[in-house]
């Protein structure tokens, strides 16, 4: 007898049984994937918004820097070249007193080799038809003496340009305070100034007193009492006088004061300047010292009578010490003449000159004093 084998139908699953130890997966979420047309165009998208973004932003810069530079601009603040030709000087009266400049040359030199490294200052006239120089006389008439030498372009001048205005006043203030702010106004020119201001039917003074003050608000009291003093000296002597810029602060003030307790040197010494068209910085200084008792250049005579009591070399030389400037073509030079001492100060080294030519320059001054 035969055994018949038995088959068993086994239903297996289609996934196999997890292992215990292993890690549970969180199933992907469903994500439609984007096409590369549809990805080309939102990255466009955002290009662009992130152009527009930007061009706003510098539009908005350019339209804070454009009203920055209206701003500067008006406020005379912005450098800018002008036609020389169309800088006029009719609206101030120049604090600058007629005479040869002796310190123009150096001026144009520097300009020439170095450029103009502080712009004149002018303010547009009202009838547009050009500008009115109300900073930098000297800078404007070196580029004028440039122009006529015909080499090179000077045909344009630096210039920072104020708006159109009525205020006369404050552009005489503009005028002074910055020759006064960088010592280059003598006591003369600054009285001078003070005269054409209150001058001016355009400014709000009519007298000199409160032109002086008008002007010179910012010096202290005592300077204004100088520059009044040589306003003094200037009504009384201007029109004979050749060089009122060198005189010395404490000469115009004792000139102003023998003046008023003396009216009567004011012809005497108009007579005695009268004419006398060859005459020398010392030659004008020594008339004016002589009326007020400041003349050092006479020595006593030795045979007049009766000698007075003798007195200390130091006294003396104390008594008759003076102190004046010149202007040369070397620049300012300070001077110091006593009882047997003359000192001479400039800037200048002259341990490095050549002994030989140092000597023959000492002997020249002392044969041209006899």
């Amino acid at each position: 007898m035969s055994r018949k084998k038995r088959i068993f139908d086994i239903e297996l699953p289609d996934d196999p049984a997890p292992r215990v130890d292993a890690p549970i997966e969180t199933p992907l979420p469903n994500v439609q994937r984007r096409g590369p047309m549809a990805s080309a165009i939102a990255e466009n998208a955002e290009a662009l918004q992130a152009r527009a973004s930007a061009v706003a932003a510098i539009r908005d810069e350019n339209d804070a820097l454009a009203h920055e530079f209206v701003a500067l601009r008006e406020a005379g603040h912005v450098v800018v070249l002008v036609p020389l030709e169309d800088v006029h000087t009719h609206l101030l009266v120049r604090d600058r007193m007629p005479g040869e400049d002796i310190e123009l040359a150096d001026l144009i030199t520097s300009i020439k080799e170095l450029g103009l490294s502080n712009p004149i200052r002018v303010a547009e006239r009202g009838d547009g038809t050009g500008y009115e120089l109300v900073q930098g006389f000297r800078r404007w008439s070196a580029y004028r003496a440039l122009q006529d030498e015909g080499e090179g372009d000077w045909s344009k001048i630096p210039a920072l340009v104020l708006p159109a205005s009525s205020d006369v006043s404050g552009l005489y203030r503009r005028m002074v305070d910055e020759n006064v702010i960088r010592k280059d106004l003598s006591f003369a020119e600054m009285a001078q100034a003070a005269m054409n201001y209150a001058g001016d039917p355009g400014t709000d003074a009519n007298d000199l007193k409160t032109a002086v003050g008008r002007l010179f608000q910012s010096s202290p009291y005592s300077k204004r009492s100088y520059i009044r003093s040589f306003a003094r000296v200037l009504e009384a002597l201007g029109s004979v006088l050749h060089y009122p810029t060198e005189i010395p602060r404490v000469l115009g003030v004792k000139l102003a004061q023998e003046i008023d307790s003396e009216p009567g040197i004011i012809g005497r010494i108009k007579d005695e300047l009268h004419d006398w068209d060859n005459r020398s910085i010392v030659d004008e200084l020594g008339v004016l010292r002589r009326y007020v008792g400041l003349d050092q250049y006479e020595l006593p005579d030795p045979e007049a009578a009766p000698v007075k009591k003798a007195r200390s070399v130091a006294a003396d030389a104390a008594k008759t010490k003076t102190t004046f400037d010149l202007r040369t073509r070397q620049g300012r030079v300070k001077c110091t003449a006593a009882v047997g001492r003359l000192e001479i100060k400039v800037d200048r080294d002259f341990s490095t000159m050549d002994r030989a030519r140092l000597e023959r320059a000492i002997a020249a001054l002392i044969d041209g004093l006899d």
